[in-house]
């Protein structure tokens, strides 16, 4: 599945491969006019690179939600603060005395019964230098793997938790968040529900065992599974600038935010568009 480097143009934008395994920027998208056209066509790229960038969008909150909007219903998450305007923004600010803490690879909100299909991510305020964020092809992570590996994994059930992470980001007890959030079971192996696509389904910030095997066994078949996202060959690195979104497929790709920018200021905005449960096609 690697993706040609060559400039592909589209009816009304060109998209410019930033790696050959994954990402494009979109040229030419004016995020403040969005119609269903142009949506329709970041839909197919995003399908096609799994993760698209927009450089230059002087866009508002409003317009952010709207662009959103086209792609599906939005969810509003448990770190938003209660009585925030917008609920569906997301807003994630780190600097003196609040180091970012997304820098493990990770796949959003996995800990639903339906995970995210894609999230929406805009720049507010960046540091002069550092505060890049990764992305790795999960479809590619799997297709590598041995053919052996591959029949043991199809099938496997993993549990995704949300109190791993956000128990103490939440400052809540972790039997009061799973009354709010229970953990939830996907496939290690999910299928795309829009490419047809196997991928690797699991993340070392939400999954904390797969079913039926004993803790030792399930905690070294996930390291093992973890370090498939770490490897360079899947992967793009996406440099912010004032004025850039990214817009990621959280059913095919996996995404780190690197922090280095320690105690310079990142500020950004995050909506995320609903998705629906995973599963394995053993058929395909």
């Amino acid at each position: 599945m690697n993706i040609h480097v060559n400039a592909e143009a589209f009816s009304r934008f060109e998209a410019r491969p930033v790696s050959p395994s994954i990402g494009a920027e979109l040229i030419g998208v004016d995020l403040g006019e969005v119609d269903e056209e142009l949506a329709a066509e970041v839909r197919a790229a995003l399908l096609k690179y799994q993760v698209v960038f927009f450089r230059d969008q002087q866009i508002t909150r409003e317009q952010h939600i709207h662009f959103a909007r086209m792609f599906g219903e939005l969810e509003i998450h448990p770190a938003t603060p209660k009585g925030q305007p917008d609920p569906e923004v997301l807003r994630i600010t780190h600097g003196p005395g609040n180091k970012g803490k997304e820098n493990m690879w990770h796949s959003d909100v996995t800990w639903r019964e339906c995970p995210s299909l894609g999230s929406i991510l805009r720049a507010i305020e960046l540091p002069e230098i550092g505060g890049d964020t990764l992305f790795s092809n999960m479809v590619l992570a799997y297709k590598d793997l041995d053919d052996d590996l591959k029949e043991r994994l199809r099938g496997m059930i993993a549990v995704h938790d949300i109190a791993r992470v956000f128990a103490k980001r939440l400052n809540e007890d972790a039997s009061r968040l799973h009354e709010k959030f229970p953990p939830q079971e996907h496939p290690v192996v999910r299928t795309h529900p829009e490419t047809g696509e196997h991928l690797l389904y699991v993340n070392g910030a939400f999954t904390s065992h797969i079913k039926g095997l004993d803790r030792d066994e399930s905690d070294q078949l996930l390291s093992d599974l973890y370090k498939r996202a770490a490897i360079p060959e899947y992967q793009c690195r996406f440099r912010w600038e004032p004025g850039s979104l990214a817009f990621w497929d959280n059913r095919a790709c996996q995404h780190y935010a690197a922090s280095d920018y320690y105690p310079n200021v990142r500020v950004m905005e995050r909506v995320t568009i609903a998705g629906d449960r995973p599963y394995l096609d053993m058929a395909a």
